[in-house]
C-alpha cells in the first residue's frame, strides 16, 4: 500500500519523573486499515494515543498526520482526527441527539449540518428510536455507541479508539465492532487499543505489541504468530504455586517457561524433537500433573513470550 499514512509516529517518548511511559514508539496507520496497539495495563497504550492526537506533547519524536507535521499546524491535524477516549465524554443530562449535535458544533459544523449528520449517525448506530432520551437512561453499550458517534460528526479520516468496548455486554460489543468494520471500507484509518485479544484477531490488519513503553513486535497476525517459529508449546496443569522449575534437575536444558501460574504452566521445547519424548519428560517432573497438552502457537502465545504476562493483567 503506497498511500501516505494517515498517522505516523516516529520515536515518540514521554517521561514522568523516572518513569518512561513511552519509549521511542514508532508506528503508522494507513488508509483503510485498523492498526491494533496491544499491551497489558500500564504498557503505554493510552499515553501513546494521547501523544498521537496532541492531548500530550512528546518530550521527543515526531507525529505526522496525512504527511504533515502535527505540531506545525495542530488545528488542521485535529480536523482530520476523531478521538474516542476510554472514559466517556458525554453530557448525561442531554439526549443522544443533543450530544451529537453539540460535538458537531464544537468540531466546526453548522447547526444545519450538525442536525443532518446526527440523523445519519443515529441511524447507522441503530439509536434513532432512543435519540430523544437523555443519555443517563442509556445502557452501557448505547453510551459507548453515542460516544463513538460524537467523534465521527466531522467525518474524520483518522479515528483513534481507546478500548471502546470495555465494560459492555457481548451483544453491544458485537454491534460496535461491526460498525467499526464498515468504517474502514470507506478508506478511514483506525488506531485501536483493546484488552481483548479476540477483538484484535478479528479486527486488526496489523498489530503492535507494546509493554513498558516500547513496541516489542509489529506485523500482521500471521507475521506475529510466525515469531514463535516452529516451537512446540505444552500446557501442563497441576499445582505449581510453591514450585520453582529452575530447581528441577535438567528441566531448563529441555524446556523454556513461557508462563507460570499457580495451576498451569506453558512451556516450549528448547530444541526440535519428537513431541512424544517431550511429553514423557514433562510427566516426570516432581509435581502431580492433572493434564498435559501440545498445541500450536497462537497470537496469545506470542504476546506471552514477548511480555511474560497476559493481555488482561
Amino acid at each position: 500500500m503506497n498511500a501516505t499514512p494517515l498517522l505516523e509516529t516516529h520515536r515518540l517518548s514521554k517521561r514522568y519523573g523516572d518513569l518512561r511511559a513511552v519509549d521511542e514508539v514508532s508506528f503508522e496507520v494507513r488508509p483503510g486499515e485498523i492498526y491494533g496497539l496491544l499491551g497489558p495495563n500500564g504498557a503505554g497504550k493510552t499515553t501513546s494515543i494521547s501523544l498521537a492526537c496532541g492531548l500530550l506533547k512528546p518530550d521527543s519524536g515526531k507525529i505526522s498526520v496525512g504527511g504533515l507535521d502535527f505540531w506545525n499546524n495542530p488545528k488542521a491535524a485535529r480536523r482530520k482526527m476523531g478521538v474516542v477516549p476510554q472514559e466517556l465524554a458525554l453530557y448525561e443530562e442531554l439526549s443522544g441527539r443533543e450530544n451529537l449535535e453539540f460535538w458537531g458544533r464544537v468540531a466546526g459544523l453548522s447547526s444545519r449540518d450538525s442536525k443532518t449528520r446526527a440523523t445519519e449517525l443515529l441511524e447507522a448506530l441503530t439509536l434513532t428510536e432512543r435519540a430523544k432520551d437523555v443519555v443517563k437512561k442509556y445502557s452501557g453499550g448505547m453510551k459507548r455507541r453515542i460516544n463513538l458517534g460524537c467523534a465521527l460528526m466531522h467525518r474524520p479520516s483518522l479515528i483513534m479508539l481507546d478500548e471502546p468496548t470495555v465494560g459492555i455486554d457481548p451483544q453491544a460489543r458485537a454491534n460496535i465492532l461491526e460498525f467499526i468494520k464498515k468504517m474502514v471500507e470507506d478508506g478511514v484509518g483506525i488506531l485501536y487499543t483493546t484488552h481483548y485479544l479476540e477483538e484484535a484477531e478479528d479486527l486488526c490488519d496489523r498489530i503492535g505489541i507494546i509493554d513498558h513503553g516500547k513496541i516489542l513486535a509489529e506485523g500482521t497476525l500471521d507475521e506475529l504468530r510466525g515469531q514463535m517459529g516452529d516451537e512446540q508449546l505444552f500446557v501442563i496443569e497441576g499445582g505449581f504455586a510453591n514450585q520453582d522449575p529452575e530447581q528441577w534437575p535438567g528441566f531448563l536444558d529441555e524446556f523454556k517457561v513461557v508462563q507460570k501460574k499457580d495451576k498451569q504452566m506453558v512451556v516450549s521445547a528448547s530444541q526440535e524433537g519428537d513431541p512424544a519424548d517431550y511429553l514423557k519428560k514433562l510427566l516426570a517432573v516432581p509435581v502431580q500433573l492433572e493434564n498435559v497438552t501440545l498445541k500450536r502457537p497462537s497470537l496469545n502465545d506470542t504476546f506471552l513470550k514477548l511480555t511474560g504476562r497476559d493481555l488482561r493483567e
